[in-house]
């Protein structure tokens, strides 16, 4: 199997070359974003173990252009912090797993085997749902590529139907994701966030997408 490493730290950068190659791993290593984003462009990888911090791109902007370019190779990130804000945004640009440093070398093998064996399946980084388009990346929402500008609150809201398009989510279901699963307050809320949804990205262009499931909750019309 062939494995591109990406880290700007050379002592990271060769134990994992090292210890990948001892399992009878091919690697190639790269300690900048630019160059890693033209060999995982132009050569064929079965996974890309990426750094965040590195010079001229970071990982984020790497796998982001790289899922734009419609190159698919399972992606494990890899960050010095242990934050789940930069987890989920590594899991949004399109990465596959992630790993916090330092971290253990078997487990990075077994991330890796894992994400192989699930293998490079095609995904669109944007959800749509008829012609409206939400860009977790960018968090951009557009309808008919008109932008729709949205509070953080309605847009988590949407995106959360919209990972679900086509499914009746109820109410409990949206506070859990969007605000919190110990949400004391009056579920009444769900249905103030749902009006405002619907006066931002259905009633300036005449369409009905979400829809009241009368006693079960909502559902987004996956036309």
């Amino acid at each position: 199997m062939r494995v591109l490493v990406v880290d700007d730290d050379a002592n990271v950068a060769e134990t994992v070359r090292r210890v990948l190659a001892t399992s009878g791993w091919n690697v190639t290593v790269r300690d900048d974003g630019v160059e890693a984003l033209a060999v995982a462009s132009a050569e064929e990888f079965d996974a890309i173990v990426l750094d965040i911090i590195l010079p001229g791109l970071n990982g984020f902007e790497v796998v982001r252009e790289l899922r734009r370019r419609e190159v698919w190779t399972p992606v494990v990130m890899l960050s010095a912090k242990d934050g789940e804000y930069d987890q989920a945004e590594a899991l949004d640009y399109g990465a596959d797993d992630y790993l916090v440093k330092p971290f253990s070398v078997v487990v990075l093998k077994a991330r890796l085997r894992a994400v192989v064996r699930r293998g490079g399946r095609e995904r669109p980084a944007v959800l749509t749902a008829g012609t409206l388009s939400l860009d977790p990346a960018e968090r951009e929402v557009t309808r008919s590529g008109q932008v729709i500008s949205l509070t953080p609150r309605e847009y988590s809201v949407l995106e959360h139907l919209m990972r679900h398009k086509g499914e009746v989510i109820s109410k409990q279901s949206i506070l859990q994701s969007v605000w919190d699963e110990n949400y004391a307050g009056d579920d009444n809320i769900v249905e103030v966030y749902i009006g405002y949804l619907r006066r931002r990205i259905d009633q300036p262009f005449g369409l009905l997408s979400i829809e009241t499931v009368r006693g079960a909750g909502y559902r987004l019309r996956p036309d």
